[in-house]
């Protein structure tokens, strides 16, 4: 049995930004996950400055052998009408593929990894958590996504009584031929939003490769959807008639959504497993990255891993992502005016798509990047 001072299991974006973070503490570290990598990770894949400046990646040195697209424009409609383009002249976000971009995360950190390593078992004793009967840690960290058995093991329910968003997409290198009649730019994201504003499509272009999806509440026509969408987008020449994959589908809770318990004696969530994609959007990186370090800190200054004592890590995320709301509500929680007709309008407005949706929805520019002192 090999001991640590604590146990992630994921080794996408949370785990591996948690791992990096507790490094030089002289905490034993291991972290787990049941793919290796790089491994496939479809994802419309886009970051803002803010990420890349909490994680400190030097954009030279990542985009050294790796795809990162500039994106300075944006391409909104709603379904059915004609778009509006939005220039924002700066570069305000940077697409990349969640294969690199992962693999690159993971490869910082030193501590110990154990890849292509499905959790198996995970038994309680004698204060330490048993993995597989193999790993043993008093702090167990859930980072493994939605369905990550860490958040099973505190109640989770994912498929049960959970409201989820379904999103289905492919993600593809284009032929030279598909890549010079694609209508999609690669500074200009697509983003589609389906008539009753209960999900979006987009088409997102990063130099010679594509990304085509589409999420919505519950799974609710997800296929209907995406089979008209994407049969649009064909007919206007935004993206290739010959798509050569199958899409895949993934799910997630929107942070409004989510009602998982964070902390346990001895157990913490983060990033999807703990529910924290943005409720308007969906986007889920920089929550992922953000809880990390917030739990990092946590950590570092707890005096035990008592659910007490961990607890403040739920109060720093309130605080960071703001209180969830009580009630039923669902959707991508857009307020209630706009799901009335005047929503069509609002979607032909330049200012309104840009200011609102991309600027304050999509990339969070009113918020600072997380300073984090651990």
């Amino acid at each position: 049995m090999d001991y640590y001072d604590a146990i992630i299991v994921g080794a996408g974006p949370a785990g591996s930004t948690l791992a990096r973070a507790l490094e030089g503490s002289g905490k034993k570290v291991l972290i787990i996950d049941k793919a290796r990598f790089p491994r496939d990770k479809t994802c419309a894949g886009w970051v803002t400055p803010a990420v890349l400046e909490s994680l400190n990646i030097d954009i030279g040195d990542y985009s050294c052998g790796r795809t990162l697209q500039p994106i300075r424009r944006f391409r909104i409609g709603m379904m059915g009408q004609s778009p509006v383009e939005n220039d924002h002249r700066n570069i305000v976000s940077y697409g990349l593929r969640r294969c690199e971009f992962d693999a690159y995360l993971l490869d910082r950190v030193t501590s110990a990894k154990q890849l292509g390593a499905p959790v198996k078992s995970i038994i309680r004793e004698n204060g330490n958590w048993m993995i597989n009967d193999r790993w043993q840690a008093p702090l167990l960290i859930g980072a493994g996504g939605h369905f990550c058995p860490v958040a099973r093991l505190i109640g989770a329910r994912p498929g049960k009584h959970e409201t989820i968003v379904a999103a289905k997409e492919v993600e593809f290198k284009m032929t030279p031929d598909q890549a010079k009649t694609c209508a999609a730019l690669g500074d200009t994201p697509e983003l589609w939003f389906c008539r009753d504003l209960k999900g979006y499509a987009w088409v997102f272009r990063k130099g010679n490769f594509l990304n085509i999806g589409l999420g919505r509440e519950d799974n609710h026509l997800l296929t209907e959807h995406l089979e008209t969408f994407v049969s649009e987008m064909t007919k206007t020449g935004r993206i290739p008639s010959d798509l050569p994959h199958r899409f895949k589908g993934h799910a997630y809770l929107l942070y409004n959504h989510a009602d998982r318990s964070l902390v346990d004696d001895g157990v913490l969530l983060i990033g999807d497993a703990a529910g924290l994609a943005y409720t308007q959007s969906g986007e889920g990186i920089r929550p992922a990255i953000e809880s990390a370090l917030l739990a990092a800190r946590v950590i570092l200054n707890a005096p035990d891993y008592s659910a007490l004592s961990l607890q403040s890590y739920g109060e720093q995320i309130t605080e960071r992502f703001g209180r969830r709301p009580t009630g039923q509500e669902h959707g991508f929680e857009l307020p209630e005016w706009l799901k009335q007709p005047i929503a069509s309008t609002l979607m032909r407005s330049h200012w309104f798509t840009r200011k609102v949706v991309i600027e304050k929805w999509f990339l969070h520019q009113q918020v600072p990047p997380l300073d984090v002192a651990v």
